[in-house]
């Protein structure tokens, strides 16, 4: 089973690629929900949370989400110590997914991250796709799904590892900028993998 990472910059459309490829039949594991969902459910993280930030970081056991951003945004030490926290677990949590994965026969399966690049979760993968779109549309849909200005939006995209960078490391770029093109791309990918996997 080929183990496949999947990522693209903020507004680049990711979220669509997968749900496309979960179409085909393909399983996909979404990094930053299981991250969240880890924060606010694995004991471990949780008390390793609290040390860093403070017992009122949890509301009603839920992570403060905000409150957490707002220290991290200003501090890169409480950052990096956040990652050091966060990044091992969610790799353990996707290996045992994938383990999971592998035991269902599936042909291979998808690893769905922002930072993939970034954490060095590509270093475990077999390939990579990197989703991209210009740059005018990736502000448009983040703006409107978000509601954030256009300046918060660049903002974020520029704290991003370069689209290029990204698509210079990749085995394939698919473009967003229309669906059904889109999903033409994906399925020529998905063929190009299985024969891969044969």
């Amino acid at each position: 089973m080929l183990k496949i990472g999947i990522t693209g910059g903020i507004g680049t459309g990711k979220t669509t690629a997968c749900k496309i490829f979960e179409k085909l039949g393909v399983p996909v594991y979404y990094a930053d929900d299981r991250a969240k969902w880890l924060q606010n459910n694995h004991p471990k993280v949780i008390a390793a949370l609290k040390a860093l930030f403070g017992e009122f970081i949890y509301k009603d056991g839920i992570l403060d989400r905000a409150s957490v951003g707002s220290i991290v945004f200003t501090d890169k030490e409480k950052l990096e110590k956040l990652n050091a926290i966060v990044h091992p677990a969610v790799f353990q949590d996707s290996e045992n997914w994938q383990e999971e994965q592998r035991n269902s026969g599936k042909a291979y399966t998808l690893k769905e991250a922002a930072l993939l690049f970034e954490t060095g979760s590509n270093k475990q993968l077999d390939k990579i796709i990197v989703v991209s779109a210009p740059l005018e549309l990736r502000i448009k849909r983040v703006m409107q799904r978000d509601t954030l200005s256009r300046e918060e939006v660049l903002k974020r995209i520029e704290s991003q590892m370069p689209q290029e960078e990204k698509e210079n490391l990749a085995d394939f770029v698919i473009q967003n900028e229309d669906l059904k093109d889109l999903e033409d791309q994906i399925k020529s990918v998905h063929e190009h993998i299985l024969l891969s996997c044969k």
